[in-house]
């Protein structure tokens, strides 16, 4: 892993109102530059929406704990997952999402040039992301936290580092 976040296109869906219609939505392109430029960012990347600890403990810890992060000097946080914008705008929704923003990896590709995408047929997931968040200071990653064990099929779903709580432990030992 190199120290800068990879120079990625993200393809997303974004509201519209001057799209008619039921779906008032278009497509927009999303560089790595548009989110990470001049921006102290947290990421944290999960193997898919929907899933068990995505949903139960992971993306509701860092939205309970969203004002907290600001506080420390967080200007954005961001949810990866290698699925779709379609699959990530549900998701959110079913989830009641306010603050943190869903990001779609549908291709893998930043997931990939981080060096995180495993596979996860043994679940029949395909390619994924391995769990892991960071601090990403104007396009630098500052700070990662991945998970234990980073594996092809790997049997169990560590979530001990990458949770919200680890992110503001480390914030606040930088911010003394």
């Amino acid at each position: 892993m190199e120290n800068r976040v990879p120079n990625i296109t993200f393809k997303t869906r974004v509201r519209d109102e001057s799209v008619e219609g039921p779906n008032p939505f278009r497509w927009e392109d999303v560089t790595s530059d548009d989110i990470f430029a001049g921006k102290k960012v947290v990421i944290f990347a999960l193997p898919g929406a929907f899933t068990p600890t995505c949903s139960s403990t992971h993306l509701p810890g860092f939205e309970a704990k969203y004002d907290e992060l600001k506080a420390l000097g967080v200007d954005e946080i961001y949810c990866l997952s290698v699925n779709d914008a379609f699959t990530m705008y549900q998701w959110g929704q079913h989830q009641q999402v306010e603050h943190v923003k869903l990001l779609p990896d549908g291709s893998g590709d930043f997931s990939r040039a981080m060096g995180m995408l495993v596979r996860k047929d043994n679940l029949g997931f395909g390619l994924r992301s391995w769990r892991y968040s960071m601090l990403v200071n104007d396009g630098e990653i500052e700070k990662l936290f991945a998970e234990a064990g980073k594996e092809d099929n790997c049997a169990t779903d560590p979530f001990e580092v990458s949770d919200v709580d680890t992110m503001l432990d480390y914030l606040k030992s930088q911010a003394a």
